[in-house]
């Protein structure tokens, strides 16, 4: 039944793991600029509020489509040398995932009582170093698993990078089916693989949230 799958799952395999290595560079640029974010939305200060908001504002009313498109085809032009599909895929991601990390953590941060953030300044710490050790970690335990699901949503959207070529898991299945016609079983493989690790993902988004709340 799985024929076209298994005479071509190197290929199929290989496509997979370019899908884990953008999800997890887009990930690891994507939530520490996040958390820069996140910041910059809850600063007293207008020069750093107002252009975080209108970063952030902008980047999420546009669809991630066409961020890795303009970016693949704009920068090459701005810097007058063309990119790799892969570390184009992966700023891409990382500039339009940070927006949503961005707002989870601003969500995160305001939920931090004002006692606490006091209690650190009576303790003698700087304003850096009551965010560093109290404001940043509340706030990332509570909402991590917000960030978990924004982390899945990022893992699926990754077949998106197909737009410049990138060599991801659907992309080959598509390759593979312009010479199998398999489509059914290609794709339902691909359908699988992206349920299974998903649901994965999901499972431990749940535990956590309970963790949490037992917690709290």
């Amino acid at each position: 039944m799985f024929d076209a799958v298994s005479s071509n799952l190197p290929f199929l395999m290989g496509g997979f793991w370019v899908t884990v290595k953008l999800a997890f560079f887009a990930l690891a640029g994507g939530i520490p600029l996040g958390i820069l974010v996140g910041l910059g939305r809850i600063s007293r200060n207008k020069w750093v509020y107002y252009p975080v908001t209108f970063y952030v504002n902008v980047i999420r009313n546009i669809p991630l489509l066409l961020v890795i498109f303009w970016f693949y085809f704009v920068m090459p032009i701005i810097i007058g040398s063309p990119l790799d599909p892969f570390p184009s895929a992966v700023i891409s991601f990382i500039i339009f995932e940070a927006t949503y990390f961005g707002e989870i953590l601003r969500a995160g941060y305001q939920s931090v009582s004002k006692g606490q953030i006091e209690a650190g300044y009576s303790t003698g710490l700087t304003y850096v170093q009551t965010t560093r050790y109290i404001l940043i970690p509340i706030a990332l335990r509570r909402m991590l698993p917000s960030m978990i699901t924004q982390s899945i949503v990022t893992y699926q959207d990754t077949c998106l990078a197909f737009v410049i070529g990138l060599p991801e898991f659907v992309r080959r299945a598509r390759i593979v089916d312009t010479l199998e016609v398999r489509s059914i079983q290609l794709f339902g493989f691909v359908a699988i693989v992206f349920f299974i690790t998903c649901y994965i993902g999901s499972v431990i988004s749940r535990r956590f949230e309970v963790r949490e709340q037992e917690g709290g």
